[in-house]
Order: structure tokens, then C-alpha cells, then sequence
């Protein structure tokens, strides 16, 4: 989950005043965890002043240290750790020693906790907003293609046509179920452990509603054991796995394009320039680099995903390998989903050369059958087995579809049922094109341009409520941040 400068980092960071090394540090950090730890820091102090735990002078002098500490930092530009035992010596060493009262009732486990929740949540936001960006994307060049017929695969094989609209579709839609995960995983993320302390809260009266008020949490976890030692488990593995199914979908898509290369004329490819590369020996090629990319990254991703399983699993209550600060980390997710918008603003779809690979096959064959039931009632079993035959006849030639004459077929279909051929020359050469294939299906979620529409409708509108709610979410959290420094900056400049 880290890369090795980034342990170094953290553990260079970890030396206390003493000069000892904290060797769990490297999960006491990442994401943006010194700064939640100064949101939590702020959030306690205010909570301790209103409930009068602490001393409304002591109080406000301790406030007055935490912002010191934060403008040092801030002046020296150096990394801080996010633990609370290499926080507390530069608070006392500005504020004195009441400044440790700043930890009354607390903990680190329920610090950790509630950074993670931080964290999680961050990630989240960012997350979601990146695959409606992509889903927005996939609907514009949907929109563009609602009569671009290609071919469709089942077992790597042409199966049957259908327009290149229905399949972004299809991706789009996969992709709102991972937004969907997301934002549920979000409701119960946050919640506030703060106030919790090690698994059993204290004998400080304090007030956890509050404190998840200024965090901008929506509730609360109420068990303080579940809160540190069980809820971070689920947390975690619950953004995880939204990700983890993201990835797998992402790779999928990325495979798709990437079968096409393997034909001289693709239909489908990306745009030449920064996403393709090109051979150092052979100057013909043009790599599809983005699309390798994609894949590999959606795997590492996959396995990272893993990882916080795996941390997590086979593990008793209280220990630490569940419980880092930054348990999801978004960069990489970030990172494949900014990617798959680049690859999704680059494709190009050759419509010619897709309705030639139709046409090269034998996919429009199922219609016959259909036609046959629907035109002459002949059973449908009937009708697969004459197109079964057609096929083998065809293909034992050399001929596509619609290069066999049609007194062969009609030859055929009478030899095997021993009754003259129901559809005439013109119904039999309507029926296995593939335009009256695709745009004449009737069922719900088909690619006929009807349905099409309906579902690109569908999609707008529910990437208008995604953004809504990141909005709602975003701003709500904004308005938490901007209610807690109000709070605090007016202790903060109490006068003695």
C-alpha cells in the first residue's frame, strides 16, 4: 500500500523528542491525516470548553497553542506525523503542561479511528466524483453512436449485433452500481468514534454529538468497542470492495478495446497521440499503451483492494493491522479512474469497418429463427436448426450470410423439414441484416434506438442526482469545517 520513500518518509517522521523510532508509524499516516488530526485536536478543545470538562482559560490557552503548532508547521513546510504521542510534546512546549488536558477522555485508538473515518470519507468523495466524471463521458460518446452497429461477443466469440451506444451503456450502468456502493458505504462511514477512548469511553462526561457536529459526521457509532476494534473492519473492507468490483469491471472494458488490436482494421481503438506508443524496432505499430495501462493498474488496484482484506482477516479485536490512518488509500483509485475518462475521450470507432465485422459472420442468424416463428408460427427449435445448418453450409464454402442464394437456403430449409421455405427471397434477405436485428428487438433494455434513448435519459438523470448529492455531502462538510473554525478561533482569542 506504500511505496518505499513514502516508509521512509513516515518513519523518519516518527522519531519523538527522545530520538526513539515509532515502528508501527507507517500506519499512522497518509492521506491527509496531520491535517484531520488538527481538525480533531480543534474539535476536542471546543467540546471540552462548552461542557466545562476543561477550564474555559485553559481551554482557550490550549487553543491558542494548537493553532501555534499549526503555524509552525505550516512555516517550516515540514512533514508532521499524525500520531498524538509526537503531537502532545509541541503542544506542552508551547502551551505548558495543561495542554495534555487536551486529551481528557481520549485515546489513540479512538484518534485513529475517527482519522480513518476522515480518510475513508475523503477518498469517497473523490472517488465518486471521478466515476461520474467517467460515467458522463461514456454518455456523450454514447450519445454520438446510437446507430454505430458492432458486433458482441460471448466466449470471445461474435454472438449476436448490437450498436456501440448499448454497450458504453452497459459500462455506465456497471459503473452507477460502484457509485451507488459508494455512497451507501458513505452513510455508514460517517459516523463518530471520537469520544470513544480505548473501547470503553471514560469517566469525562464527554459529548460525542458534538464532537461529530464540528467533524461534519452525520452520526454517531454508539458502542465505543465496535467503534475502535470492530466498525474500522467493515468500514474499510466495504470501500474496498466497491473499488475492487470497479477495477474488475474497468479491466473488462479495457480487455474489449484490446482484442480488437489484433486485427489489421480494428473498429474500435484509441486516437494516436499520448495514449499509444510506438515500437522501438517496428515504426508500423502503434502500441495501445493507454488501454495496457488500464489493465495492469485496475489490478494492482484489485490487489490492493485485497490487501485490506487480507490485513484485516484472521486478526483478534484491538490489534493494530486493521486500524491504519489511511486504510483505503485513493491515490491509485484515482489514478485508473483518471485514466479510464482519457482512454474514453480517445476512442475511435471505424462504423464501416464494425458493420463489415457483422456482416463477416453469422451472428444475424438468430433472427431467422425468430422470423420463422413469428411469420409462420414454425416452432423455434425448427427455425435453429435450418439457421444452424445455413451456417455450417456457408461457412463449408467460404460464404458470409448474405452471399448464399437464397434458393439454396430456401434448398436447404425444404430438405430439412420437407416443407417449402415460409419466407420469400426478400423476407429472407431483411431478416438477416443486421440493421433490422438491432433496431427491430422489442424488449426492455435492447438496443433498438427507442430504448436507447429511454436509458441514455435514465443516466443523465441519475448522474444529475450523483451530483447533487456530492454536492450536498461536499458543501455539508464544508459548512461543519467552517462551524468548527468559527468555534475555535473564538476560543482561541479569548483574552486572558
Amino acid at each position: 500500500m506504500w511505496t518505499a520513500d513514502e516508509r521512509d518518509d513516515l518513519m523518519s517522521d516518527s522519531t519523538s523528542q527522545t530520538g526513539a523510532m515509532d515502528i508501527n508509524e507507517v500506519f499512522r499516516g497518509g492521506g491527509r491525516s496531520v491535517e484531520f488530526l488538527d481538525q480533531i485536536n480543534k474539535a476536542s478543545i471546543v467540546m471540552l470548553d462548552e461542557t466545562g470538562i476543561v477550564p474555559h482559560a485553559t481551554a482557550a490557552a490550549i487553543a491558542k497553542g494548537i493553532a501555534q503548532v499549526i503555524a509552525q508547521a505550516r512555516e517550516t513546510s515540514a512533514r508532521r506525523s499524525a500520531d498524538y504521542l509526537d503531537y502532545e510534546p509541541r503542544l506542552t512546549a508551547v502551551a505548558g503542561p495543561d495542554a495534555s488536558r487536551l486529551h481528557t477522555g481520549r485515546s489513540r485508538q479512538d484518534i485513529a479511528s475517527t482519522i480513518a473515518r476522515m480518510n475513508l470519507r475523503d477518498g469517497l468523495l473523490k472517488e465518486i466524483e471521478a466515476l461520474v466524471t467517467a460515467r458522463d463521458k461514456l454518455l456523450t460518446v454514447a450519445s454520438r453512436h446510437t446507430e454505430t452497429i458492432i458486433p458482441a461477443y460471448t466466449h470471445g466469440v461474435q454472438a449476436q449485433p448490437t450498436t456501440f451506444a448499448h454497450y458504453l451503456l452497459a459500462i455506465a450502468a456497471a459503473l452507477g452500481r460502484q457509485v451507488e456502493r459508494m455512497r451507501e458505504a458513505y452513510v455508514r462511514i460517517n459516523q463518530n468514534p471520537l469520544g470513544a477512548a480505548a473501547l470503553a469511553t471514560s469517566s469525562f462526561p464527554l459529548d460525542r454529538e458534538r464532537l461529530g457536529v464540528l467533524l461534519g459526521f452525520d452520526a454517531i457509532v454508539e458502542n465505543a468497542y465496535d467503534a475502535n476494534h470492530l466498525a474500522p473492519v467493515d468500514s474499510s473492507c466495504e470501500v474496498a470492495g466497491a473499488l475492487a468490483i470497479a477495477a474488475i469491471q474497468l479491466g473488462q472494458f479495457a480487455k474489449d478495446i484490446h482484442a480488437q488490436y489484433a486485427e489489421p482494421t480494428p473498429w474500435f481503438m484509441l486516437a494516436t497521440g499520448e495514449l499509444t506508443g510506438v515500437s522501438s524496432i517496428m515504426p508500423q505499430k502503434r502500441n495501445p499503451a493507454a488501454l495496457e495501462q488500464l489493465r495492469a493498474q485496475a489490478s494492482i488496484m484489485l490487489g490492493e483492494m485485497q490487501t485490506v482484506f487480507l490485513i484485516a482477516h484472521n486478526n483478534r479485536t484491538g490489534m493494530f493491522d486493521y486500524r491504519s490512518y489511511d486504510p483505503v488509500p485513493c491515490a491509485r483509485p484515482l489514478q485508473v479512474f483518471k485514466l479510464f475518462q482519457q482512454i474514453v475521450d480517445g476512442i475511435v470507432v471505424n462504423k464501416e469497418r464494425a458493420l463489415a465485422e457483422v456482416h463477416a459472420d453469422y451472428s444475424t442468424t438468430t433472427e431467422i429463427a425468430d422470423a420463422l416463428l413469428q411469420r409462420a408460427n414454425v416452432p423455434f427449435r425448427i427455425g435453429h436448426h435450418f439457421a444452424s445448418k445455413l451456417t455450417d453450409y456457408g461457412r463449408g464454402r467460404g460464404l458470409k450470410l448474405q452471399e448464399i442464394p437464397y434458393t439454396e437456403a430456401a434448398r436447404l430449409y425444404q430438405e430439412q423439414t420437407k416443407q417449402p421455405c415460409p419466407l420469400s427471397e426478400a423476407d429472407f434477405a431483411e431478416v438477416i441484416s443486421a440493421e433490422y436485428m438491432v433496431f427491430g428487438h422489442k424488449g426492455m433494455g435492447g438496443p433498438q434506438l427507442a430504448e436507447v434513448s429511454r436509458m441514455l435519459s435514465i443516466e443523465h438523470d441519475k448522474a444529475a442526482v450523483e451530483r447533487a448529492w456530492l454536492k450536498e455531502h461536499s458543501d455539508r462538510l464544508s459548512r461543519a469545517e467552517g462551524t468548527l473554525e468559527q468555534a475555535f478561533a473564538a476560543l482561541a482569542t479569548t483574552m486572558p
